[in-house]
């Protein structure tokens, strides 16, 4: 079981207006410190663009990289979203990981638009045509259906499989606030499952979120998230699917967070991290006395 970690834990986040954006030495020294071996990038700016600097400073800390989330147009039939996706592998260096998010072209994730049938087309086909692109390169693609993008809902995680040959990042969190039981698309279809991101979600405020009676950033700054085994997500069910399945990639603890200011030194979202990993390595002893 790879476990690696993600800036977003530490409320470092790509929307401008996020919150608190901590600092890299002291996120990555928490990562290490928590028992993480990997991360993946972040947003633009967080760790250095060079892949070479990058890659020292990850290691100064003893992480690798897993790969980056990349949000970009794809259903846009005027639209090529290749140069942008280009643009960034070629900061990936040694990372094989790209994780899509189809957005929206706009800030944040508390809005989005209803496609067309012609929106659907350019989506599947610049799925499939992205994924090609980068196997070339030796990078595997997985879209994450992700609240407040154009495949964050039931229906629309089901048109994906169906319509092209993309594997999923299966992020526990998203998918239930979007309405798809993470349990069940874990048993179903695990054979389109290459890149996992583990959350605890509190269910009532997820369901506050389905219904907009809540935006997405006002539910995570009022604790959405919890820590792994103290949500209402099957965490444990998940990994025991996905084990039984063949499932060899990262598990990814991603907690989105929002932070008002800095933490007292020693705590913060470390905490949470710490909790999660705990709960992890629990379901590892358990897993290898079954075995």
């Amino acid at each position: 079981m790879r476990i690696a970690g993600a800036p977003v834990s530490w409320g470092v986040c790509e929307v401008p207006g996020w919150g608190h954006q901590m600092a890299p030495d002291r996120v990555l020294a928490e990562m290490r410190d928590a028992g993480l071996a990997a991360t993946e990038f972040g947003p633009d700016g967080f760790l250095p663009a060079d892949p070479t600097e990058r890659e020292a400073l990850l290691a100064s800390y003893g992480l690798t990289a897993v790969g980056g989330f990349v949000p970009v147009v794809l259903h846009e039939p005027a639209y090529d979203p290749l140069p942008e996706v280009e643009r960034a592998l070629r900061g990936f260096g040694d990372a094989r990981m790209l994780v899509l998010a189809a957005a929206t072209g706009q800030d944040g994730y508390d809005e989005r638009p209803v496609l067309s049938a012609g929106n659907w087309t350019a989506l599947l086909a610049n799925l499939d045509r992205i994924a090609a692109h980068a196997a070339e390169g030796g990078r595997r693609t997985v879209l994450h259906p992700h609240v407040g993008t154009v495949v964050e809902r039931t229906d629309e995680v089901e048109r994906v499989l169906a319509g092209s040959q993309v594997p999923l990042c299966l992020d526990t969190g998203h998918l239930l606030i979007g309405g798809t039981d993470p349990l069940a698309l874990a048993r179903t279809a695990a054979e389109r499952i290459a890149h996992v991101h583990l959350k605890d979600v509190d269910a009532s405020a997820a369901d506050r979120v389905r219904a907009g009676e809540s935006t997405y950033t006002e539910a995570v700054r009022d604790g959405l998230y919890r820590p792994l085994g103290a949500g209402d997500v099957d965490t444990a069910g998940i990994v025991t699917a996905l084990d039984q399945a063949g499932y060899d990639g990262w598990y990814v603890l991603e907690q989105d967070t929002i932070l008002g200011a800095e933490p007292a030194a020693g705590g913060g979202p470390v905490d949470d991290v710490r909790r999660s990993v705990a709960f992890l390595n629990g379901l590892k002893s358990v897993a290898d006395v079954q075995r």
